[in-house]
């Protein structure tokens, strides 16, 4: 199963490990992107941060963290947008969920965000829902 369960979750929160969760398309028919969320375990506080990306992968091409950034401009958006802070893993998740949509039963490990972006490229990168009939999160408190 590729879905993190939410003890497993937090587990690999507390051994310093990242979890991700691919959050669906954004941008234009002209300029594509995609999104994801991470929840960074740090030597301080747990950090939460949105990564936007331009969409130029492929079926052979999945690797979301050498995507160019959506938005070159930005200098944050390179290395994502801070979310925010919480002292506890299970904040941190919260945080997530409401400042960038997430759900807590789509967390996966990091790296397998990729495998994630792979199913929404074979679906044919869907614009209303994921490839199993999933709405994509709407962002409540980032444009």
């Amino acid at each position: 199963m590729r879905y993190l369960a939410e003890p497993f979750i937090l587990g690999a929160l507390r051994r310093g490990r990242s979890v991700e969760q691919f959050l669906g398309p954004c941008g234009s028919a002209e300029h594509p992107g995609v999104r994801y969320a991470e929840v960074r375990a740090t030597k301080g506080p747990f950090e939460v941060y949105l990564h936007a990306v331009e969409d130029v992968g492929s079926e052979s091409f999945l690797d979301l963290g050498e995507f160019p950034p959506f938005d070159p401009d930005d200098d944050a958006s390179e290395f994502g947008l801070l979310l925010g802070m919480a002292e506890d893993p299970l904040a941190a998740l919260q945080v997530a969920e409401q400042r960038a949509g997430a759900e807590r039963g789509r967390w996966v490990d990091e790296g397998v965000v990729q495998d994630e972006y792979g199913d929404f490229v074979r679906a044919g990168r869907p614009a209303g829902v994921s490839a199993d009939g999933r709405r994509w999160p709407t962002m409540p408190d980032v444009a």
